[in-house]
């Protein structure tokens, strides 16, 4: 039934007039344009990926153009059965580079591949025998068969109508070595989307997965390569070329060789660039949930690509994005993370999402590629800088945050995974994958920073957190003693005024800095009241990039669990961090650098307890001890 309902197709395409076919065309592709909206983002994501710099009509017109020529193949493959000899060689002309190589072939028989990109009418390579001057060498084509077998058969039947021998890949290469064993031509579609098999090479300085197997064969029988291309002049109308690639010989030579022919072509040849097969997932390798943050494949070939290519690094193409929490401790308890992301992942191009407020100090730190900040703007307004988010087409979303708002922006961004971490009874269907935590992960004995660990684990980071410091370049650790009293999300963090006061007298002829938010500036008042000049309050005068540079000349810092104690601790700072209601196991500080730990009198490790139950005494004490170990 399916063999008949082909041929019935076909036959009606073949007789009809070509203008109406013509129409057909335009009218399939347009509704597949505006129908098919998932197909149609990947094309222009592919495009934006391998053309920055080019429009927008651009893109949009190549796009277009792409799914027009795309359909008119189709319809060709079903068409040409039924075509006559002279007219599939009106539909398909011979060219100079054609008649070229043959003849070689003709003068001096040698093993020889023909090596045929995703482009356009692909079918009419197969009516070579029709285009050639003299008598056809022995030659045959590797092909992928379909699984319904009635179809299989159909295309198999038409692409051997004129000589061409079809060698299913599912029987093995047997024939083919056989065939450029006795100097025959053989050839073999050339693809970027090889899965486990292929090879991690670049296309587009974006890693893909392209096919070893010209490089093998070519590399095992000294066979000369070619690539063979139709290039569009019309409605069923193309001119078959053949082009000569230069390579060492080796198999990663060839491998790599054709996909740089195939990228300088489309770079320089807008025609042959709406040919592409733009549709498809070329770049689909690396990028399963399971390994997203991890390069993994049995053949890397990325060290010769960077050899070719004259660079000490891979290009960092795939558009990672990260959105950041809203506090700046917890900004900082990321770090770790980021560092490891950038590591895993050489070829990433991270985009750090967070409050404007944190970002020159992100810019500062250079964990980043790009930064972008939250939009100002309130209401729908605040959600339509996402949307418009789209037209970047980034591949991955990233989310540090647990919310609903978050999850929404992820979503209108469009990015094809949106990566977060699902709790019981918390849906977060916004989401593409979510690592679930069972209901018997007990968060409060998990260290935040670590609990991102395990998140990022599930989605194959393998590289361990780095905890060194990260200090700012400038002047650091004079011998100051920093106080960070205030807190800017619990008041209930805060150790009292009175146990701040008696700390700075116990301590006479230290020099102290009192550091805060405009909104604490009442609380280091009270606090630096009638010390005179050896306390300098600071308290609100700072932005957050003068707040670490401040921090960083601290001899040591003693602080209530706020982002200004996370952030000293990133710095290298040695630091005194006072606990009360807050779990320092969950949010205590994570980076290698000198850290005491003080909670009250019969606290849990867990906090709970009133920080107005720490009394000075075990501070004052733990101050002498810090700057002793740390002078």
């Amino acid at each position: 039934m399916v063999k008949l309902l082909l041929q019935i197709v076909g036959w009606m395409l073949a007789r009809s007039p070509e203008f109406l076919v013509r129409g057909l065309t335009r009218v399939i592709a347009f509704l597949f344009y505006q129908v098919v909206g998932s197909r149609r983002r990947v094309i222009h994501s592919n495009l934006h990926h391998a053309f920055p710099g080019r429009s927008a009509r651009w893109r949009e017109s190549t796009a277009r153009e792409c799914i027009r020529r795309f359909v008119e193949t189709a319809l060709y493959s079903f068409a040409c059965p039924y075509f006559s000899e002279s007219r599939i060689r009106r539909i398909a002309q011979r060219t100079d580079s054609l008649r070229a190589a043959f003849a070689a072939h003709r003068a001096a028989p040698r093993a020889t591949l023909f090596c045929a990109p995703h482009f356009a009418h692909w079918e009419t390579q197969t009516a070579l025998s029709l285009l050639v001057d003299g008598p056809f060498p022995s030659f045959a084509s590797i092909y992928r068969p379909i699984d319904n077998a009635a179809a299989d058969a159909f295309i198999k039947q038409s692409r051997e109508r004129f000589g061409m021998r079809m060698l299913s890949r599912r029987q093995g290469f047997q024939e083919a070595m056989k065939l450029l064993r006795g100097n025959g031509c053989l050839a073999i579609l050339h693809d970027q989307n090889a899965g486990g098999s292929g090879a991690l090479t670049l296309l587009f300085d974006r890693l893909c997965s392209t096919t070893e197997l010209p490089g093998i064969l070519a590399q095992r029988f000294g066979a000369a390569v070619y690539v063979l291309y139709p290039r569009y002049v019309a409605f069923w109308r193309v001119e078959l070329h053949v082009e000569l690639v230069s390579h060492d010989g080796t198999s990663e030579g060839v491998t790599i060789a054709l996909n740089r022919w195939l990228e300088e072509r489309l770079r320089i040849d807008d025609n042959q660039c709406a040919s592409w097969l733009w549709g498809h997932q070329r770049w689909k390798s690396q990028t399963g949930a399971s390994v997203r943050l991890r390069l993994e494949q049995k053949r890397n070939l990325l060290e010769n690509e960077l050899q070719l290519r004259n660079l000490s690094a891979l290009p960092r193409r795939t558009r990672l994005w990260i959105r950041l929490p809203n506090w700046l401790g917890d900004v900082v308890m990321a770090l770790p993370l980021l560092r490891a992301l950038r590591t895993a992942r050489p070829d990433a191009e991270l985009t750090l999402v967070a409050k404007a407020a944190f970002l020159p100090l992100l810019e500062r730190l250079n964990l980043a590629d790009k930064l972008r900040p939250l939009p100002s703007a309130g209401g729908l307004a605040y959600f339509a800088e996402f949307a418009r988010a789209r037209g970047e087409f980034p591949d991955c979303y990233l989310l540090f945050t647990n919310s609903a708002r978050g999850d929404l922006e992820a979503w209108l961004t469009r990015a094809p995974q949106r990566f977060g971490i699902g709790r019981p009874g918390k849906p977060r269907p916004l989401l593409t994958h979510q690592f679930k935590l069972p209901a018997s992960y007990d968060e409060a004995r998990h260290h935040q920073t670590n609990l991102w660990t395990d998140y990022l684990r599930h989605f194959g980071l393998t590289v361990a957190p780095d905890r060194t410091p990260v200090p700012l370049d400038g002047p650091i650790r004079g011998s100051a003693i920093g106080l960070i009293c205030g807190s800017e999300n619990n008041p209930e963090k805060r150790w009292p005024v009175a146990h701040w006061r008696s700390l700075i007298a116990a301590l006479p002829t230290q020099q102290f800095v009192l550091f805060g938010t405009a909104h604490d500036r009442v609380l280091t008042d009270a606090i630096a009241a009638g010390f005179g000049e050896r306390v300098s309050n600071t308290a609100g005068r700072t932005g957050l990039l003068e707040f670490a540079a401040h921090l960083q000349t601290c001899g040591l810092l003693v602080a209530n669990d706020t982002g200004g104690l996370h952030l000293a601790n990133a710095l290298g700072v040695p630091l005194i961090g006072l606990y009360g209601p807050t779990n320092p196991r969950r949010t205590g500080p994570i980076f290698a650098a000198p850290t005491r730990i003080l909670q009250p009198p019969g606290c849990p490790p867990t906090g709970g307890g009133a920080l107005s139950d720490l009394a000075p005494e075990p501070v004052i004490a733990a101050v002498h001890e810090m700057l002793m170990l740390t002078a």
